[in-house]
């Protein structure tokens, strides 16, 4: 998904949170996995044409198939725990004083401002720029059979489940997002010793899932390749079309975060654009070349300073902003689940995208940092199942994730200086 704080690409990446948990190091076959796409998509529109034996077709079929339930299973324990670490550690940074609060008020508010801004926008541009029509093969026959979109009354009822397991067997996301949110902040009320041992059950479960997923990963390559013959056998060659069209739309949510960012500093730091913009530039280098938050820490800590930033403004918020802050997550992972709605041809009402919105917000905050590739399906499955939207073509999406996640992460290094000017200035002088 999604600039998390971490470095994407081939290789190791290790995700932590500033409370102190560390999360197991796995490796993401990134590189493997896009190639894969291509691969796959290609053998597709090359025997689109051609009589394949059906066991052939079949056996194909079940290897995607086996891998994607593979990655799902892991999907509700894996955000329970994150949901828990991460918002227990939010709730904990706004104990630390006013900045604190005033970070977290942005948080929200950048947020919500770019949730907005896509199911307003979105929807539109996809009328101006249609998805092409060869799209329908990113979905199989039968994906959508049991999809249905709640009306605002369900939606109502669905906010609290009488039996939290039936929840989590029925993948009802928003229930289980509003437990699991109470039972952090719930976490933080109790006694040290018994917060502590909660949370480090938590953390042990987040490794454990971790870990299968590392292991699901491992094999990513080969599930995806299945998954993408299949999609090129339906689409032909306008697959290709389709997933640029894709990237183009995605990362065009994200640059409104950037742009916001450069409103924010003007407006509530108080800052020229021009000197903004000089002085966040080298911040910003790092970050399209690295692809991560966390490596690009060190140069938005010297951005603050060239902006003449109080150093115990900055040593605060952009730590804090590296761990819990995702500027774009809400805008482009709403965006993301949108498009795969469109993709399936569900029409999903305004009402239920707020519901997208309030989840995206929630597991934004409490995903912690995750390798993309992870929290890719982690992150945009929860809003797609509240949204009743299905989530099989996001397992070929997260194999382009690494072009949108350029301008992910752009815009969040960006977003994280232009707050960090705001909470300063609004400490006064």
């Amino acid at each position: 998904m999604t600039d998390t704080s971490q470095t994407n690409g081939e290789g190791a990446a290790k995700a932590t949170i500033e409370s102190g948990f560390e999360l197991v190091t796995i490796r993401l076959p990134v590189i493997a996995t896009f190639a894969a796409l291509v691969i796959g998509l290609g053998l597709g529109v090359a025997f689109s044409g051609s009589e394949i034996p059906e066991m052939m077709r079949e056996g194909v079929a079940l290897v995607g198939t086996l891998w994607l339930r593979a990655l799902q299973m892991t999907i509700i324990p894996l955000v329970a725990a994150l949901l828990v670490l991460g918002l227990s550690q939010m709730v904990a940074a706004a104990s630390a004083g006013k900045a604190a609060r005033r970070f977290i008020m942005l948080v929200l508010g950048v947020g919500v401002a770019g949730g907005l801004f896509t199911a307003l926008v979105l929807p539109l541009l996809l009328n101006v720029f249609a998805i092409p029509q060869e799209a329908a093969g990113f979905v199989a026959d039968g994906a959508t059979d049991s999809q249905e979109v709640p009306g605002i009354l369900e939606f109502l009822k669905s906010l609290i489940a009488p039996n939290i397991i039936a929840a989590a067997a029925e993948t009802s996301m928003l229930p289980l997002t509003v437990f699991f949110a109470l039972f952090a902040v719930a976490i933080t009320r109790l006694p040290a010793a018994q917060g502590k041992t909660l949370l480090g059950f938590f953390h042990a479960l987040a490794n454990a899932m971790l870990l299968i997923i590392g292991w699901v990963l491992w094999i990513a390559p080969l599930g995806v390749a299945a998954l993408a013959f299949g999609v090129g056998l339906r689409s032909g060659g306008g697959a290709f079309a389709v997933l640029g069209h894709y990237i183009l739309v995605v990362s065009a949510m994200g640059a409104f975060i950037l742009v916001l960012a450069y409103a924010l500093a003007a407006v509530m730091g108080r800052v020229s654009l021009l000197k903004f913009a000089k002085a966040v530039l080298p911040a910003q280098a790092v970050a399209v070349s690295t692809q991560s938050s966390l490596a690009s820490l060190p140069a938005m800590l010297d951005s603050a300073s060239r902006l003449g930033l109080r150093s115990s403004t900055s040593e605060f918020v952009l730590p804090l902003a590296v761990a819990i802050f995702r500027a774009t997550s809400v805008a482009m992972n709403l965006a993301v689940a949108l498009y795969v709605a469109e993709l399936a041809g569900i029409s999903v009402p305004f009402t239920l995208m707020l519901v997208g919105i309030v989840v995206a917000l929630v597991i934004s905050i409490g995903s912690v940092s995750l390798p993309g590739s992870i929290s890719f399906v982690v992150s945009i499955g929860p809003i797609a199942l509240a949204m009743g939207v299905p989530i099989e073509p996001l397992v070929l999406l997260v194999a382009v994730e690494m072009l949108p996640d350029v301008m992910r992460t752009l815009a969040n290094v960006t977003m994280n200086v232009a707050v960090t000017s705001a909470v300063d200035r609004s400490r006064g002088d």
